[in-house]
């Protein structure tokens, strides 16, 4: 609900603070007196595009501050999905600087234009002869019969389904192409996983051949070192360990003489425990070393292999071979698989197909259910609002495919007089007829669900008499659901608000400026004088405007 709105230095305002209540609220003014403009203010609170040439004065800012009760409106996801702060009093403010540059805010925060788009549909519904078109879209039409139909909670499990169903769709199509990529890659992929596995490489592999190449490559040269260092160590007469060992019994001696050489006989005997230790290392190695041609060339060609491979697959060690061989053994894999994933797949779509198929059943059934009873409203409110032979005749078509809402299509046709043709609303109905048709669906709607604010914008174009009293019972009815203001030159209609407001323009020093009031009921009985016989009231206008008041 729309609780205040303040205007700053917009086209004939120069500044502008107004509250407004609940229940039905009038606005009144002659032609030119600046309605459009409050009109315009309003839509840049909308998210509308701004435009420098609204600005009163161009030195100075434009502010539009909007005020909105939306406690009963469950915009709470849509602030989330916006990522808006959500307060319960919610201040929509549009600035247009004289830079050109335009700025928004929701409760004090910058917002896109499109977030302030998304979030004005849910605040203000600003009805025009232009909206009237909106009549002849299938969607608009379809909200109608679904908010009598009571589909809300279907429709949102259906759409859930869908898009889980159209996912599985897009995954399907990845695996046949998938399929058919892999197809002509497959052949090739298998030779190469094949010869990376026969060459069965071990982490590390690599260093350890090279290390055995170089062995077994080098026996003779190495057995000539071990002999000689063998010797060197234990000939019996000039050897290491003998001499040593000479040195250690020296010591031994001299340990018992003096305490301090204990320390230098210990170290000598630990050289002499190592140095037998090195000989038997010798000795082992000697031992284990033999020439192996055969071995020799099994290394050799290991080595070429290895080689090879990593030249092949621009791999820098065996470890890059490894995950390559594994990926490569992964694709394989899910080629000789995908016809078992794709037909695993088709499984999966035929059985949310049928769920698909049964919350679009259970949809297409209470909209049938309730057309009847949409047709007989719009027919009985139309007979009042002097359009007595007005028939609908609304009927849903099987889709084949899966729509956004469901699997239905929609006839929606329309006759305005006895024995007529039936046509699209369109082509049979004239702007008057729709205007009077948009009334009756938002009056339906608005026992049903909980609509936005409503601005009727002269809606009464072209009507007078006792059809513009039905119609400001009709709007006046749906202001106890809702708050609803109309802009109305009709004075039948104007009676009948809650509260009434009178646009007006004055010059202040050479300058024209817009304003807005609210009236007392004075004042309502003088404007309602003039609205029936003009500037000059005479007694019986007045006394006119307090029978309609009364």
């Amino acid at each position: 609900m729309l609780t205040g709105l303040t205007i700053k230095n917009y086209a004939l305002i120069d500044q502008m603070q107004v509250n407004f209540n609940d229940g039905f609220t009038i606005i009144t003014g002659e032609t030119g007196a600046g309605k459009s403009i409050l009109l315009g203010g309003l839509s840049l609170i909308l998210g509308k595009r701004a435009d420098l040439s609204s600005l009163k004065n161009p030195e100075k800012k434009c502010i539009i501050e909007a005020t909105f009760n939306i406690s009963n409106y469950k915009l709470k996801p849509l602030f989330a999905s916006e990522d808006l702060d959500y307060e319960e009093q919610t201040i929509v403010r549009r600035e247009i600087l004289p830079s050109g540059k335009s700025r928004a805010f929701v409760n004090d925060s910058p917002v896109k234009l499109s977030s302030l788009q998304k979030l004005g549909e849910q605040l203000i519904d600003i009805h025009s002869q232009n909206e009237t078109l909106q009549l002849v879209d299938d969607s608009f039409q379809f909200q109608v019969i679904d908010a009598l139909a009571k589909t809300e909670a279907d429709l949102k499990s259906y759409t859930t389904t869908l898009k889980t169903y159209k996912i599985l769709q897009k995954e399907l199509l990845e695996l046949k192409q998938f399929q058919a990529e892999a197809i002509k890659e497959h052949d090739y992929n298998s030779f190469l996983l094949k010869e990376l596995e026969e060459a069965k490489l071990k982490e590390g592999e690599l260093q350890d051949l090279e290390e055995e190449y170089e062995v077994l490559s080098n026996v003779e040269a190495i057995q000539e070192k071990l002999e000689s260092s063998n010797q060197l160590l234990t000939e019996e007469q000039v050897g290491i360990i003998e001499n040593l060992r000479e040195v250690k019994n020296n010591l031994q001696k001299l340990s018992t003489i003096s305490d301090k050489y204990i320390d230098i006989f210990n170290r000598v005997n630990s050289c002499l425990i190592e140095l037998d230790d090195v000989v038997t290392d010798i000795d082992n190695y000697k031992s284990i070393l033999e020439v192996n041609p055969s071995r020799l060339e099994q290394v050799d060609a290991k080595l070429a292999l290895i080689n090879n491979l990593m030249q092949k697959h621009v791999a820098q060690n065996v470890l890059e071979l490894i995950k390559i061989k594994e990926e490569l053994s992964i694709k394989v894999e899910a080629t000789e698989n995908v016809d078992k994933d794709i037909a695993d797949k088709q499984n999966q779509i035929e059985e949310i197909k049928q769920t698909l198929n049964n919350q679009a059943k259970i949809i297409t059934e209470k909209r049938n259910k309730a057309i009847p009873n949409l047709i007989q409203q719009l027919q009985n409110i139309l007979a009042k609002l002097g359009m007595p032979n007005a028939q609908f005749e609304i009927t849903l078509i099987p889709a084949s495919d899966f729509l956004n809402n469901g699997k239905d299509q929609l006839s929606f046709l329309f006759s305005a007089n006895k024995g007529g043709q039936f046509n699209t609303l369109k082509k049979a109905a004239s702007g008057g007829e729709l205007s009077r048709i948009m009334l009756a669906i938002k009056a339906i709607l608005s026992q049903y669900i909980k609509l936005p604010s409503i601005i009727f914008d002269e809606i009464d174009t072209g009507v007078s008499g006792e059809i513009s009293n039905k119609m400001a019972d009709i709007m006046s009815q749906m202001s106890k659901q809702m708050q609803v203001f109309s802009i109305t030159h009709l004075p039948q209609i104007a009676a009948k608000g809650n509260t009434h407001f009178k646009v007006y323009k004055e010059d202040i020093n050479n300058v024209t400026t817009s304003n807005l009031i609210k009236l007392d009921y004075d004042e309502r009985v003088v404007e309602l004088a003039q609205m029936l016989g003009g500037t000059k009231i005479s007694d019986s206008a007045i006394a006119h405007a307090k029978q309609l008041l009364n």
